[in-house]
């Protein structure tokens, strides 16, 4: 379905129930565009809240996901939407603003924590700003529900305690490893890479190219290749999720320099029932693999 029959789809659903709303005891209707956002939407929320999150296949590329009639019905009736934002998911803003509701709160975590269009759109990937973003959600739901309010703040003390092994993992690396040279086949991995302390040493061009969706340039691909054959780096961080001839070879070639190489992936995927068990999973792999390495 093309875009704009979507919005008209979704227009027709939301101009039926527009308007002030009696929550009447109703769970506040979330909809986040990606998994990893409505994770902790779903933990800070509990039993009051009912989420819905767009972007969760761990096997399709997130950037070129499309609208679809469902999408735009699950933002229609959206009391709370959640945005990635810096031009990460623009058809959600195009969907919310084809329907204004009545109250309604919209959360764009890269106006959050001052990112733009342009700017590593990979947020989730920073621990600061996970942290701001659940303390945003908390905040909003106290806004659209306020007498669940404690409720919402006691399930973000619960939240920050059960990311403490996440923020461990963090801590530990950083102490252990800072300084460490990794290669990144694209900037997904970026801002966890600047919290651990981690030097990431790989062409710039190439994880742009790769970010983008855009062949990276030959020099930057000659460039990697060369830095894998002299072990200019000790750990290689691909993203699984957006697997592409070149980031394929050289994985390929980094493992056959004995060098490891570490999946990450964009979205959260299935096995992994939180935000958090996904990333302490990936950050272990990582630890694990920068131990062999000094071995």
């Amino acid at each position: 379905m093309r875009f704009g029959a979507v919005v008209l789809a979704m227009a027709v659903v939301a101009g039926a129930c527009s308007g002030s709303r009696v929550r009447g005891g109703a769970p506040i209707a979330v909809v986040a565009a990606e998994g990893f956002w409505g994770s902790l939407a779903a933990q800070l929320g509990g039993g009051h809240v009912r989420v819905h999150s767009i972007v969760t296949d761990p096997n399709a590329d997130p950037h070129d996901h499309e609208a679809t009639a469902a999408d735009a019905r699950a933002v229609a009736g959206a009391d709370d939407v959640i945005v990635n934002g810096v031009g990460y998911d623009p058809w959600v803003d195009k969907l919310v603003k084809a329907n204004p509701r009545q109250g309604r709160v919209v959360l764009r975590v890269g106006d959050l924590v001052g990112k733009h269009e342009g700017d590593n759109p990979h947020l989730w990937y920073s621990p600061a700003y996970v942290e701001r973003t659940a303390d945003r959600i908390t905040a909003d739901f106290g806004r659209l529900d306020p007498a669940h309010r404690a409720d919402y703040a006691a399930r973000r003390t619960a939240l920050r305690q059960a990311m403490q092994p996440y923020r461990d993992l963090v801590a530990s690396i950083k102490a252990h490893w800072s300084g460490t040279r990794i290669g990144a086949t694209e900037t997904v991995f970026a801002y966890m890479a600047d919290a651990l302390g981690l030097d990431v040493v790989s062409p710039a061009a190439f994880m742009r190219a790769v970010a983008d969706g855009n062949d990276p340039p030959a020099a930057s691909v000659a460039a990697f290749q060369r830095q894998l054959m002299h072990r200019a780096i000790d750990v290689l961080v691909f993203n699984a999720q957006t697997a592409t001839a070149s980031t394929t070879n050289l994985a390929r070639r980094a493992r056959a320099e004995h060098i490891a190489a570490i999946a990450v992936t964009e979205t959260l995927p299935r096995p992994y029932p939180t935000f958090q068990a996904w990333q302490v999973a990936q950050l272990r792999a990582l630890q694990r693999a920068l131990e062999r390495r000094a071995a």
